[in-house]
């Protein structure tokens, strides 16, 4: 599909790494809630969930959208902490580490989930998974040092 490769590429620049998390997560937030959250604009490209987790440093709810690739017929998922190929590691991630019981909102449904960051090698089985996913994921990996942190994310 054309259409998809030309999304993936521009998804691969550095120009869409610098506007993407200012634009991106603010719409997507939009839309969820006008639309009681049966839509999620990023999930015409990737399929996506709105997770809630608790703050590392501030214990507050913090509502993050993203990308995910489900598993298992949507009992398992999978978050990729890419941060749109930015230096650091999106908050999120160290929210789930910090506070790995979250909740997910899927396809309108609120999901009681815990989260396990993958590690070794079912680490690099669910990587190679998912640039077969999301082939952009091997662009944002080559312009930074850190490993890009999966999680599992299961029902509780």
């Amino acid at each position: 599909m054309i259409g998809e490769r030309a999304v993936q590429k521009i998804s691969s620049t550095r120009g869409f790494a610098k506007v993407a998390p200012h634009v991106v997560p603010v719409l997507d937030r939009a839309v969820h809630r006008l639309t009681r959250g049966r839509v999620l604009l990023s999930a015409r490209m990737l399929p996506g969930v709105i997770l809630t987790a608790t703050g590392a440093r501030s214990g507050l709810p913090r509502r993050t959208p993203l990308a995910c690739m489900p598993e298992d017929g949507g009992r398992t998922w999978i978050l990729v902490g890419s941060n749109f190929g930015r230096t650091d590691h999106p908050a999120w991630t160290h929210n789930l580490l910090a506070h790995p019981d979250a909740e997910i909102s899927w396809k309108g449904a609120d999901i009681p989930v815990r989260a396990r960051l993958l590690q070794g090698e079912e680490r690099a089985a669910v990587w190679k998974t998912a640039l077969a996913f999301w082939p952009p994921y091997a662009a944002y990996q080559e312009r930074v040092e850190r490993e890009i942190r999966l999680f599992r994310i299961s029902r509780r």
